[in-house]
């Protein structure tokens, strides 16, 4: 037995005693043995007392120890336990043994008279934390500061021990000895969005205050000077008019220190939030996408008509443009806010093609003789309008779960020791499958995602990828065409000297002719180089790649970081051109080929077949 005794001292002589636990950015793997550090090599350990053998990790000693009479239950002179030694070193086989022989599971030790599970809570040791719950540990109980597991986890920002506590069942409104929340110790005392973003995932109450001042969450996001946690208790929908028991509310608190940031941050919030009182706002907001479209369709227009007045006076027409940019601008800031801005692009783009068809079937057709040159453009303008709205209403791909079954999620990746960022949205609190990608403008983990795309206002993935690609087509087509009926135009009814005179006279002739139809050229061209431009590379990736938009930028900023001359087009996702069409559009193509069917809100492994001679690095 001493031989063994040796050997294993031998193996666990470095390892560093109570290390800190890492944050949720870090792959949690909780090892058996923490990392080794620089201490002593000691070549003999057949002599450690009991404590420092738990430290260790020394079974065979502590067995030794306690099979000599050694009481598992005495504390030390610090009025530590081996289950406390055990617990913070995350000696899980210890503590296995020590609660065999009789360990009491939640006693008290320590100078913060703490039980096993504070102790491994604090130094971030999930796999410990799932231990002692198994054991029956209370991570109810209070320790000498006050706080409870769930408190200790959120002031040392353990977001994964967090998410396991609350899954199994405690609580997000449990109060500490102060009657403190979770959020509010968050919000007071750590300075930044998280854990105050992460804990707002699982509902904790807003109104709740504490015993002591009766201050709310935002109250002492406030005293602490935490703009963060303001602004995303704000977001979160946070009342202004709950007063402490001084009769303050967050504003007056505000007010006392002097904070400028933050009695702006809460001045202007209460504005919008008494202007969303309004019955015009209110309509306003149930139709978030016509309140930027009306606005988008007059600007367009009064910027096209001033361009097209008859007065030779510059100086007049960009005087009227200020004006219109100034009263867009008051509109934006005053009646709409920031987070509804995403739709401007997409009114923009609608407002723009109605008024490039508008121009079209005044200007354009009737200098197309025939009705098969009428074709493309009537075809193109059903196909955009179709395929806008599949593209927009398609749902692109959500992983969709409930709250039940994110938390049995939570429960099994922690229990399997994969509750880390690479499979758990902290955002969603989904187990992410392969290729989705979590969307912060949607708020949603997307399957298989390739972007946000701000001229459809929603996320593209697996449900309306195709669609999309329709759409560009579609766009594009309809651009081409109108840029073909603005040179014909201009050949039939502007007198210009294309031969005789240099580019800036024929532009300044065109411009006297039609400012509006030259107007509407610059909104053609426009839209002609995105939309061709992005078919063209979605194209590429598709057929060439097999990849998304996200996965190619992912894989060229992860060979740029190894600096390895990895070939983009060897991922696994990859399997030939003909194949990826066959993948993507899900044809047939009469029997030729034979698509794979993979349901991307659902994959969470790779299976794929090695081609001999090829290297596959997946993304």
């Amino acid at each position: 037995m001493e031989g063994d005794i040796h050997e294993q001292c031998k193996n666990h002589c470095h390892s560093h005693i109570g290390h800190q636990g890492s944050s949720w950015s870090n792959v949690y793997e909780d090892k058996d043995t923490p990392e080794e550090d620089a201490l002593p090599f000691v070549e003999d350990c057949n002599h450690f007392d009991i404590v420092k053998a738990t430290q260790y990790g020394l079974l065979e000693r502590c067995q030794e120890l306690i099979e000599a009479g050694y009481d598992v239950r005495q504390p030390d002179k610090e009025n530590v336990t081996l289950l406390h030694w055990a617990a913070i070193n995350n000696r899980r086989d210890l503590v296995k043994f020590f609660i065999s022989k009789g360990a009491v599971v939640d006693q008290l030790g320590g100078d913060l008279n703490s039980t096993p599970l504070h102790w491994a809570v604090r130094q971030g040791h999930l796999s410990m934390v799932i231990l002692l719950l198994k054991y029956g540990a209370d991570p109810a109980l209070i320790d000498g500061e006050g706080y409870s597991s769930l408190h200790l986890a959120v002031l040392f920002q353990h977001m994964p021990i967090i998410a396991y506590l609350i899954s199994k069942g405690q609580s997000i409104n449990t109060a500490d000895r102060n009657g403190q929340t979770p959020l509010m110790l968050a919000a007071y005392k750590i300075i930044g969005t998280e854990p105050t973003r992460f804990l707002l995932k699982f509902d904790p109450s807003l109104k709740a205050v504490d015993n002591v001042e009766k201050n709310t969450a935002l109250h002492w996001a406030v005293k602490a000077g935490n703009v963060s946690a303001v602004d995303i208790l704000l977001d979160a929908g946070s009342s202004l008019d709950i007063k402490n028991i001084k009769g303050e509310t967050p504003l007056d608190l505000a007010r006392q220190t002097k904070n400028r940031l933050l009695i702006h941050l809460l001045s202007e919030e209460e504005k919008q939030r008494a202007r969303k009182k309004s019955r015009f706002l209110q309509i306003l907001g149930k139709n978030e996408f016509l309140a930027a479209l009306i606005p988008s369709l007059l600007s367009i227009w009064a910027i096209g008509r001033i361009m097209d007045l008859n007065s030779d006076s510059w100086l007049l027409k960009g005087f009227l443009l200020v004006i219109i940019f100034v009263i867009i601008s008051l509109f934006a800031r005053q009646l709409v806010e920031f987070k509804k801005l995403k739709y401007f692009p997409v009114a923009f783009m609608l407002g723009s093609v109605f008024w490039i068809s508008w121009t079209c079937f005044i200007c354009f057709l009737p200098d197309f003789s025939g009705t098969i040159f009428h074709l493309p453009f009537l075809l193109g303008m059903v196909g955009f309008l179709y395929y806008f709205y599949k593209t927009a209403r398609t749902d692109p791909g959500y992983i969709k779960t409930s709250e039940e079954e994110n938390k049995k999620n939570i429960i099994n990746l922690g229990e399997s020791g994969s509750l880390d960022f690479r499979t758990f949205c902290t955002s969603c609190l989904v187990k992410k499958p392969l290729r989705s990608m979590h969307c912060s403008i949607c708020n949603s983990c997307v399957a298989r995602y390739d972007q946000h795309c701000i001229w459809i206002g929603q996320c593209i993935g697996v449900g309306n990828h195709c669609y999309f690609l329709l759409f560009l087509f579609f766009l594009a087509m309809v651009n081409i065409w109108a840029a073909c009926g603005t040179i014909l135009y201009w050949s039939g009814h502007c007198r210009t000297t294309y031969w005789k005179d240099g580019t800036w006279t024929i532009f300044t002739q065109i411009a006297s002719c039609s400012p509006w139809v030259l107007y509407i050229f610059i909104l053609i061209c426009f839209h002609t180089v995105w939309s061709t431009a992005l078919l063209f590379l979605q194209l590429y990736q598709i057929v060439f790649l097999g990849l998304t938009s996200h996965e190619r930028i992912t894989f060229w900023k992860q060979s740029k970081r190894s600096k390895q001359l990895v070939s983009i087009r060897k991922t696994p996702y990859n399997h030939g051109c003909c194949q990826n069409i066959a993948d993507f559009f899900q044809c047939r193509c009469f029997g030729i080929f034979k698509p794979n069917v993979v349901d991307w809100t659902k994959q969470y492994t790779l299976t794929f077949h090695s081609v001999k001679g090829r290297n596959i690095h997946p993304v």
